[in-house]
């Protein structure tokens, strides 16, 4: 959800991507519907692993509530934690407001980068 609000809002003007440390198979068919609902499509998104070639691209690294500390490659970065449940299984009440709680969390991000005059992509 993240990575797809903040493609979204930078209108091109910088690159996020989303990645886990233990990747589901496929996306949550309930976050897939609630994100349709705000016009934005990821059911072709696939979930990816977080590598340490995807951390050395990355100006930011936000973090959801990693949960592994001790094997999180983001420890390897400066990280910025939103601590933000995981949406898999949740019913799609609970989902909607953790897109919410997502997207406001991206625009205050686009915000605080565009302040700082270093809003780029990868």
């Amino acid at each position: 959800m993240a990575e797809a609000f903040f493609n979204k809002l930078a209108r091109g003007t910088g690159k996020a991507r989303s990645a886990g440390t233990k990747p589901a198979e496929h996306l949550d068919e309930n976050v897939i519907e609630i994100m349709w609902e705000t016009g934005i499509e990821i059911g072709r998104q696939r979930p990816k692993l977080l590598t340490a070639k995807l951390l050395d691209w990355a100006d930011r690294v936000i973090t959801m509530g990693c949960g592994v500390e001790e094997v999180c490659p983001a420890n390897l970065a400066e990280t910025n934690n939103w601590d933000i449940a995981d949406p898999i299984d949740k019913p799609v009440e609970e989902v909607r407001r953790l897109r919410d709680e997502v997207r406001a969390r991206v625009i205050d991000l686009l915000k605080e980068i565009q302040k700082m005059g270093n809003l780029k992509g990868g």
